[in-house]
Order: structure tokens, then sequence, then C-alpha cells
């Protein structure tokens, strides 16, 4: 077996650990008084419970679809690949890495953000550097899990299907079971960011409407009964929800690049195109790791310093892939002419196409900060239609979403357009690779905000003095920005892997061509095209049900408990955790089931050219709806942080509890499920799709 294959395992456990590393360093910080410790046991302890309870819904889950995959496998395909029952096992240890990918960066995001809040009373170059690498617990740890497996099962499997003949034609066989690891990955991906989605709007929706405008409070208020079960929401849903969600997409990117390069292995009699993307991925691994030990702010610096140094470590780890990509692909690749599907490119262009990836990915951060960051334009328009109420609120909302796709829409065609003429739909696929590549430090980045949202509110429920809040208020509005870019990040990821994953679908099945001159291709494109606005949609719904359970239940406990608004009596905090938890379970199923049950009966019933009508349907549908929804409800949440901070209008000046901020905090409430449910989401729609397709496609080869 060829010795680079094993060059991915090395960096995979290089990664590992340094994210061990990591956890003893942000177990070490000091902790802080008793009241912040046991606030923050509140959050774990309700963050784990959720995830336990999820987690005995989704083994159910896991095992049956498991058995029918094994069972699948078990059948002759049509066409010239077929599978094996260990897809079977492929899927459950997809399921499982990706659910202990959430819990490793959720479980350290707990203990984290005491820590940061902690460091917070004396400095906040000490509090951010203990958000980050926590953070980087999360980033380092979903890059390494998803490298590690992806390229054990991939060795594994070749091991025991190819018998030593290694560039035979089993190596598709191989590559068709690797991929139940990344439907296992997706799968769970889905239902963890619906579900945590669903958990943290039901209770920050809650939280913001009585205990904002109806009581008066602030955010964070101890008095409120839904506070805690918000912060748990935070890591549930921003933390553990999003780990799993890029854990998915970068392994279904990988995996879709290693279907088209098996194509080119025999006539090569080198496996250098299947195993490039696997050390691609694990060399921006390997720089995002290095770039975290240069991320650092200076003290008293303000939110765009903040954002400045997450820049730096953003930018960095492109950079550095860019340059060591070259020399990679030289090494990896043959130097004699490549071909694939009639389309001719050498080493040259091939890395040309990585470039246009990691050039994509950053292009999607830097639009995504502009149309989501305070001060800047887009933010600024909601914040002036503010001052004549929440219906203007709400329209400078709707467009500043529906602006920020043309840009974003601009960038990835072009990008797709210019990896093509490179290195045809490999180029394209390399290119989602490429942009997927420095994960680790865009994830990072992404779980830095939710632990210093965390900060902030553990800093206010303990009532430490307001320079500690004041702190935390800084990386908490840098971090709503990153969270948003991370959205943007995945989102464009999914339209360059939803293509490439088009491509390998189309080589598996066995066809040529998708004719939507043909009624039924038309109709499934059609179809495919409404499934992300039906997904929404329940997605929404589910959240505005559970958020009516949860006001009403803070609603009683203000009314009923005596003392509780004067702060002589404590709220019941555990009642609202429960009710965010049974409604997540409760409303995450339908939304999960739809996106794995219609591309399966379409594909079955009709065929794979139907099939592939309906995917490009969800593909170009998804990837806009979640772009517009991401994009507008993190615009949304910055306008109302802007009120938060003070903001001088001609002559007026507007704090928090003016008219004009109210009507910023419905817009923020309407923006919450948006941005941090249905949007998330449409990312892993798109690509599940493409994967239910692949599984399916030697079962539908014409």
């Amino acid at each position: 077996m060829d010795v680079k294959v094993f060059v991915p395992l090395g960096l995979g456990l290089a990664g590992i650990l340094f994210m061990l590393w990591r956890i003893r360093w942000v177990k070490g910080q000091a902790v802080g008084e008793e009241r912040m410790e046991r606030i923050a046991s509140y959050i774990a302890r309700g963050a784990l419970a959720f995830l336990k309870a999820e987690w005995r819904v989704l083994a159910v889950f896991a095992v049956i679809v498991a058995g029918l995959l094994a069972y699948l496998g078990t059948l002759s395909g049509k066409g010239e690949v077929s599978s094996h029952p260990l897809i079977g096992v492929a899927f459950l240890v997809g399921a499982v890495t990706s659910a202990l990918a959430g819990y490793i960066g959720m479980r350290v995001a707990t203990q984290a953000n005491v820590r940061t809040a902690q460091a917070a009373r004396g400095s906040l170059a000490r509090a951010f550097q203990i958000a980050f690498h926590g953070g980087s617990v999360m980033g380092v740890g979903v890059a390494s899990l998803a490298v590690l497996g992806l390229g054990g099962l991939f060795v594994l499997f070749a091991a025991l299907f190819m018998d030593g003949d290694w560039y035979s034609p089993t190596l598709r066989r191989v590559i068709e079971v690797v991929t139940g690891f990344s439907l296992g990955a997706e799968s769970i991906a889905l239902f963890a960011r619906v579900g945590g989605g669903i958990y943290t709007k039901a209770a920050d929706v809650g939280a913001d409407l009585v205990g904002k405008i109806e009581a008066g409070i602030p955010e964070d208020d101890p008095r409120n009964p839904a506070v805690i079960a918000d912060n748990v929401g935070d890591n549930v849903g921003d933390v553990a929800g999003m780990g799993a969600d890029l854990f998915g997409s970068y392994v279904a990117t990988i995996l879709a690049t290693m279907v088209l390069g098996q194509e080119m292995v025999a006539s090569l009699q080198s496996w250098g195109p299947v195993v490039l993307p696997l050390i691609l991925a694990g060399t921006g691994l390997l720089f995002s790791m290095v770039m975290t030990f240069f991320v650092r702010v200076r003290e008293g610096a303000d939110a765009r310093g903040v954002q400045n140094a997450l820049n730096l470590g953003n930018w960095g780890a492109i950079l550095l892939t860019v340059i060591a990509a070259y020399p990679l692909v030289q090494w990896v690749l043959p130097a004699e002419s490549l071909s694939l599907r009639g389309e001719n490119f050498n080493r040259i262009q091939i890395y040309g196409a990585i470039v246009v990836g990691l050039v994509v990915g950053a292009l999607m951060s830097w639009i995504t900060d502009y149309y989501t960051g305070m001060g800047k334009r887009p933010v600024r328009t909601i914040v002036q239609k503010s001052l004549t109420g929440h219906a203007t609120n709400i329209l400078g909302g709707l467009a500043v979403g529906m602006e920020s796709t043309a840009l974003p829409a601009v960038v990835m065609a072009a990008g797709i357009v210019g990896a093509y003429y490179l290195a045809g739909v490999y180029g394209v696929a390399i290119a989602a690779t490429g942009m997927m590549s420095t994960t680790a430090m865009q994830l990072t980045i992404d779980a830095f905000g939710p632990i210093a949202d965390n900060a902030g509110g553990i800093a206010e429920m303990s009532d430490l003095p307001d320079e500690v809040r004041g702190r935390t208020d800084v990386l908490d509005a840098v971090g709503n920005t990153t969270a948003a870019m991370g959205k943007g990040f995945a989102i464009a990821s999914a339209a360059l892997t939803a293509l490439a994953l088009f491509a390998a679908y189309v080589g598996v099945a066995g066809i040529d061509r998708i004719d939507i001159y043909k009624a039924p291709v038309l109709a499934a494109l059609l179809v495919g095209a409404m499934v992300p606005f039906l997904f929404s949609s329940l997605a929404i719904s589910a959240v505005g049900r559970a958020a009516m359970d949860m006001v009403q239940e803070v609603r009683r406990q203000f009314r009923q408990i005596k003392g509780l608004l004067e702060g002589k009596a404590e709220p019941e905090y555990e009642r609202c955790v429960e009710i965010s938890t049974r409604a997540a379970l409760r409303e995450m199923v339908l939304p999960g089931a739809l996106a794995l049950v219609i591309p399966a009966v379409i594909g079955l019933s009709f065929g794979a050219e139907v099939l592939g009508g309906y995917m490009a349907g969800v593909t170009m549908s998804g990837v806009l709806i979640g772009l517009f929804q991401s994009n507008a409800g993190g615009a949304w949440d910055n306008a109302k942080k802007t009120f938060e901070k003070g903001v001088t209008i001609g002559k007026e000046t507007y704090y928090k509890g003016s008219d004009p901020h109210k009507a910023a905090v419905t817009g923020d409430t309407v923006g919450d499920p948006l941005k941090d449910t249905s949007g998330p989401s449409m990312n892993i729609l798109v690509k599940l799709t493409g994967i239910v397709a692949l599984v399916l496609a030697p079962y539908l080869a014409a």
C-alpha cells in the first residue's frame, strides 16, 4: 500500500494529541467563586442531559438505518459498482464519531465559559485567550476525528477488499462502502443541528420576549427562569450542533473528491487523486493548529481589535495552506497528464483549483462579515429603520438578508466555473476540499462565540462588576459576527460540495446527463426546490411552538413565585430546561426524516435521472435560502447589540430600553430561528441529499 495513504492518519493523530493538550490547559485555569461555579454547573448539567436524551433517540435511528444499509449491501447493484454489508458498520462509525465530535467541543465549552468569566475580572486579553483556546478544542477535534475516521476506514476496507491489488476496480467498492461513514456523519449532524437549534431558540425567544420586553429586566438576569436554558442552548446548538454540522460537511467534501479521484486511479496506477483530498485536509488541520499560537489581543482592545486577531488566525491558516499545497500536489500526483470524463489537466491546474477554493472561502468570510458586522452599512440600515418601529426593522432585516445572497452567489459561481476550467469536475471537488481544509480554524473561531456569550451570562448572573460584563460583551459582539461567518462558510462549501457529489453520483449511477426537457425530471427539479422551504417552515414552526411553551412557563413563574422579580426568590430553572429538551426532541424528527426519506423514495420510485433533477433543485434553493436566513439573522442580532452599546443618530443617542431598541429586540427574535435553526441546516440538507443519492446510486444505475 502506498505510504502516502498513512500521512493523513499521522496528521489526524497529531490533532487528537493537540486537542487533549488544550483540554488539559483549559481545565487548569481558575474557575472563580462558588456562585459562578454553581451557575456553570447548571449549564453543564443541562447541556449533558439534553445530549443524553438526544442520543437515546438517535441511537434507535442509527441502528435501524445501519441494518437497512447492511441489507442493501447484500444486494447486487445494477451497474459496475456494488456495495457491501460493512457499509452499515461505516454508517455507525460515522454517526458515533459525529456525535463524539460535538460532545467533546460542548464539554470543554461548558468548562471554558466560567473560566473566561473569571479571567475577565482582571484582563480582556486573558479572557480572550481562554475562550479562543476553548474553541480550538472543538475546531481541532472535529477536523482530527474526520481525517482519522475517514482515512482509517479507507485503509481498513482497502486492506479487506483489495487483497494487495491496489489499483483494481474494487477500489470503487471500497469508496462506496466508506460513503456510509459520511451518511452517518451527515445524518447525525442534521438532527443535532435541528434539535440543538430548536432547543436554543425556544429558550432564547422565551427569555427575550418575557424578560426583556415584558418584565424589562436585562439579558441574562438571574431572575429570568429561562436564562439557564438559554445558556444551555448556546452549547447544544452553537457548539455541539455546529461541531456535528461541520464534521459532516468536512467528511462529505473529502469523500466527493475521493469518489471522483478513483475514476483516474486505474489508468495512472497511482492512488494520488484519491489520497490528495485527505492529505490536503490534514495539512490545513496542521496549519490551523500552528496559527492558534499567534492569535492574541492586547489589553483594552475593542471589538475590532478582537476581530482582527481572529482574522489573523483565519487568513494565516489559509495562506500557509496555499503555500504548502503546491509541493503537496507535486509529491502526491503523478507527473503525466491527468484525464477525467474527457477533460485533460495537470498538477499545476489542480493546484490552481485548490487556490480557487481557498479564495472562495476567504471571500465568503469577508462578505459575511460585511453583511453582519457591527458598524457596517447593512447593520446600520437596520439600526436606522428601527427608529420608526418594529415593522420597519423587520423590513430592513429582510432586505439585508435578500441582498446578501447576491455577492456570494456570484463568487461561488465564479469559483465553480474557474475550478472546472482548470481541472474539470475533479477541480470543482478539490476546490471544495481546499475551502474546507482550514475547517479547524474556522470552527475554532465559531466556537469562541458561544463560550464568550456564556461567560457574559455567568458574569451577569453572578453579579460581577460592570467592567467584567463590559469585557465579555466585547468578546460576545465579535462572537456573533464570527458565528455568522462560520455559517456562511459552511453554506458556501455546500454549493461546491453538492456539485462534486452530483458529479460523483452521475458516474456511479452510470448516467451522462440530466435532461430537464423530460417531464419527470423537471417535476423533480421543482419538488427539490420546494423542499428547503418546507424544511425551513417546519424548523421555524417548531421554534415557535416551543417558544410559546417557554413564554407561558416564564410568565407563570413571574406570576406565582413570590419575590422573584424583586430578587428575593430563585426561579425554577430546571422546568425551562425540561421544556426546551422535550420540545427539541419532539420537533426534530419530522424535518430530519424529510431530508432522508424524500430522496430515497424519488430515487427508488423514478430512477437515477429523476433523482438527479431533485438534487439540483435542493441545491440551488437550499444554498440561497441558507445564506438569506443566516445573514439576515446575524444582521438583526448585531443591530440589537448596537443599541445596547449606545448609538447616536442625528442629535439623539439611543440606549438599551429605548423604543428603537425594543424594535431591534423584535427583529432579533425573528432572526433567531433563521440564523440558528433553519438557515444553518440548509447546508446539511443539501449535502445529505447528495450522500443519500450516492449511497443509492449502485441500485439506480442506468
